[in-house]
């Protein structure tokens, strides 16, 4: 009987996160806000709370943030990655400056505490990658001047990422400093390590990984995946650290091939680890954080649009672009719930969750947004401005012109 209503709720919830999915792309939307709404809606204090499922699907969420962190080191070689960060890195900083601090302030304004802001500061630092890619396709500005500003800092948050998760991990653990820094060391050693065995073997990794048969490779990958996911989680560095090495070190077409076989795993599973952070929100939490939430959006949109210009007038783009720079990096999802799933499951802090759920609502539908209107409305904004300037210069010279 258990098996059936097993069965039958996980076949409901996938059915429903189909439709869900099928809804957003009809109005070209992230559906991300709806799975977390879906998972709002039958978690605790919902609409129709499940029961038999919940055990099977915390499984399929963490499969899901391995599969997202493996997905995304496919993207990138360790060559790319080294480029990127010799190139792009003062962006890089200045990213992290001005979108981590007001999540940090917020926690500490709150009374969340130092771990609380560690953990908020990653929250609202992280722009979606998924999210940003999508928008970009959708405007049709993948070969404009300004991507490759776009994804440098989009790459460059991810490398943060195999650093900040270590760290995250160690500090929600409740590690002291020596274990937390023999967790840092663990997890940078390891990353260079891949790095420099990506450099140097990746031709022979991938020879052995490769498979002219889908079903093979499919099944290598994945098993590697887990496998070193689950060592990396032993060893208190991040699972989706270990992924995210995983996948820096396949290159070629077997990144190309892990890349289409396993983007449909991904989708699904990622789509379930989004129901599950809702599950665990309930949804009677959300309205009392939801003025500080719509707050720090409003601030880390504007910090966001700042960073993205600086970025873009250091890479000599002109003003339009640098303007489309800042409001494309504006949306956050996927790695900002991972983030605070972290501190929700070591309970760190009862209100982070909901805070984190409603600010990632408000900026995964205000991003497509800032990406489509910043450019234009800074451009009416400054051309207001300079019209009495201009008008003043231009009688000026009539007069001029007439007098003398």
């Amino acid at each position: 009987m258990h098996s059936a209503v097993l069965l039958i709720e996980f076949g409901s919830i996938i059915l429903g996160l189909g439709l869900l999915g099928r809804f957003a792309a009809r109005f070209r939307l992230s559906p991300i806000p709806l799975y977390l709404l879906a998972g709002l809606a039958f978690g605790e204090g919902g609409l129709l709370p499940l029961g038999a499922s919940e055990e099977f699907v915390s499984i399929g969420a963490e499969i899901g943030v391995i599969l997202l962190l493996l997905m995304l080191g496919l993207e990138y070689t360790a060559g790319d990655l080294v480029t990127n960060l010799k190139a792009h890195y003062p962006a890089g900083l200045v990213d992290g400056a001005l979108n981590a601090l007001p999540g940090a302030a917020a926690a500490l304004l709150l009374g969340w505490g130092p771990v609380a802001a560690v953990v908020l500061a990653g929250v609202t630092w992280i722009s979606s990658s998924g999210v940003i890619a999508k928008v970009l396709g959708d405007l049709g500005r993948v070969g404009n001047r300004e991507t490759p500003v776009i994804l440098s800092v989009l790459v460059l948050e991810d490398l943060a990422m195999a650093v900040y998760l270590p760290i995250v991990t160690a500090l929600v653990a409740g590690a002291g400093l020596l274990a937390g820094s023999v967790t840092l060391a663990i997890a940078l050693g390891a990353a260079g390590l891949v790095l420099f065995v990506a450099v140097r073997y990746g031709r022979l990794i991938s020879r052995f990984v490769s498979s002219d048969d889908p079903e093979k490779l499919l099944l290598v990958v994945l098993g590697l995946t887990i496998l070193v996911a689950g060592v990396a989680q032993q060893l208190q560095v991040s699972a989706a650290v270990g992924a995210f090495l995983v996948g820096i070190a396949l290159s070629g077409e077997v990144a190309e091939g892990a890349h289409t076989l396993l983007s449909p795993l991904r989708d699904l599973f990622a789509a379930v680890f989004f129901v599950f952070f809702g599950l665990h929100t309930d949804p009677a939490s959300i309205p009392p954080v939801l003025l500080p939430a719509l707050a720090l959006a409003l601030v880390t949109t504007a910090t966001k649009i700042a960073t993205g210009y600086w970025a873009a007038r250091r890479a000599g783009i002109s003003p339009k672009g640098r303007w489309r720079t800042g409001g494309a990096l504006v949306a956050r999802g996927e790695f900002s719930i991972v983030i605070a799933g972290l501190a929700v499951s070591a309970g760190i802090e009862p209100s982070l969750g909901p805070l984190a759920t409603a600010y990632v609502l408000i900026l995964v539908i205000l991003g497509p947004l800032t990406a489509r209107y910043t450019e234009p409305l800074a451009t009416r904004l400054t051309s207001h401005r300079k019209s009495p300037t201009t008008r003043e210069s231009a009688s000026r010279v009539t007069v001029g012109g007439d007098g003398v």
